[in-house]
């Protein structure tokens, strides 16, 4: 294929990309966006087959079969509420890619057309050291991640004394050993960036907390980015290097919608270590008040009898798979006349949304779906308010609390229904570790148990 040509096949990939985020950023339009990125992946890849550098189409063809075999499979078997630990260790596979092109190049820059070993060019050793460095914090930092949100550690933020000065010591520690690597082009220049990358990216995320995962999913996928970008370098492919800041810059701008949605800002997620392990500790310290809680079939009446019910999803609707349950639910309800509405926080869930995944799932209509700034002005004048294992975003502390550390955080005014009904296992805080005051307003009815099991129940008293 001629280098015109080419150049030609990766600026329509590059365009089915950026229309692909386009279609990504709205429910109706992520299931066209999802094909415009297929169809640019399978431009960029054809046309990178088709370039003269490549021989190797035996070894190519056994790596797209175990790695193709290997996604199949994976999502063939992964539940929809197990998305966001996939998208962290997808994440990592990025930042690993990136140590191995980057490794490559080192030890065979012939190949790479970026020199002679002992005699790399200078701009390609610094390609290849951020490379190096951005992709291997990923890959540490997804691997922490995944271990969180899949439970095989404890998703409670580990703080430890003189934390921020340590990474701050390594920070400066890399900075160097990167001018070392491209004055010498030593290779123990070269693992020590290494190493000490991957170590930074455990200590990085160790210290964030369960409430701040959107976030550190929006982060790792920025990072991500960056690291695809880096290997782009390296490779001097131009269609990895836009698709990589492609990745790069949409996870940063995501990252700060998120931090918005929180009002914190990106250097206090990091720094700040908040969140508990799913409230389950904090909850010991909460003094224990009178609340007023209910069955499902208490809830059925209500619900039967409502005018209007807007529904808000959270994580124990994720972890509890309910949402075929809540839609089979609101279902019945709009049979009897009840307007029905949902209601997503732009942090409800493990990940940017998290929630608006598992509605679509569900076949949730999408006109039914509204976000936060659309909705909260409607639950004044709302009869039920339907909150399901979403706890932070709906505590009313975030406005009232100076002195609570979800103060001015921006949340669901669900307490301004006429009745709130919350579905929720116990009084146990959320991941923020604070209690939650609107468990004991005159208005809600706590309805303790499964969610899954309690809207079921729910459904069985409305038939």
């Amino acid at each position: 294929m001629s280098a015109n040509l080419s150049a030609l096949a990766y600026l329509l990939a590059s365009i089915c990309f950026i229309l692909a985020l386009r279609g990504l950023s709205n429910p109706e339009s992520a299931r066209p966006g999802n094909m415009f990125g297929i169809a640019g992946m399978v431009i960029a890849v054809a046309t990178t087959l088709a370039l003269p550098g490549v021989v190797s189409y035996g070894t190519i063809a056994v790596g797209v079969l175990i790695g193709g075999s290997i996604g199949t499979l994976i999502a063939l078997r992964i539940q929809m509420t197990a998305l966001p630990q996939l998208v962290a260790a997808f994440h990592s596979l990025v930042g690993l890619a990136a140590v191995f092109v980057a490794s490559a190049a080192f030890y065979a820059p012939e190949s790479y057309g970026i020199g002679v070993a002992g005699g790399i060019m200078t701009k390609s050793l610094i390609e290849m050291s951020v490379g190096t460095a951005i992709g291997a914090i990923t890959f540490t930092g997804s691997i922490v991640a995944f271990a969180k949100l899949q439970g095989l550690v404890s998703g409670a933020p580990l703080i430890f004394r003189g934390q921020h000065l340590l990474n701050l010591a390594l920070g400066i520690g890399l900075l160097a050993i990167v001018v070392w690597f491209v004055a010498s082009q030593a290779p123990s220049a070269f693992w020590a960036i290494a190493v000490l990358s991957f170590v930074l990216g455990v200590l990085v995320i160790v210290p964030i907390g369960g409430a701040d995962m959107p976030v550190v999913i929006s982060m790792l996928n920025s990072y991500s980015g960056w690291a695809a970008a880096g290997i782009g370098f390296t490779l001097e492919n131009n269609l990895l290097i836009i698709t990589g800041s492609l990745v790069g810059s949409s996870g940063a701008i995501l990252s700060y919608i998120m931090c918005k949605g929180m009002n914190r800002s990106f250097f206090n997620v990091i720094l700040g270590g908040f969140g508990t392990e799913g409230g389950a500790a904090a909850a010991g310290g909460v003094e224990q008040r009178p609340v007023k809680s209910g069955s499902a079939d208490d809830a059925a009446f209500i619900l039967k009898n409502a005018g209007s019910v807007i529904i808000v999803p959270g994580y124990g609707m994720a972890v509890a798979q309910a949402q075929h349950a809540v839609r089979e639910m609101a279902d019945a309800l709009k049979k009897e006349g009840v307007k029905v509405r949902y209601a997503i926080h732009p942090v409800a869930g493990r990940m940017p949304g998290h929630m608006n995944v598992l509605l679509a799932e569900a076949n949730v209509p999408y006109d039914e779906v509204f976000e936060l700034d659309d909705i909260n002005s409607d639950f004044t004048t709302t009869d039920v308010a339907f909150v399901i294992g979403a706890n932070d975003i709906t505590n009313p502390a975030a406005k009232t609390d100076p002195t609570s550390p979800i103060y001015g955080m921006p949340i669901l005014d669900v307490e301004r229904a006429r009745t709130v009904l919350f579905v929720k296992r116990s009084l146990a805080t959320g991941y923020a570790g604070v209690d939650n005051d609107l468990f004991y307003r005159d208005n809600t009815m706590m309805l303790f148990g499964d969610a899954k099991k309690m809207v079921e129940g729910i459904i069985k008293a409305l038939d």
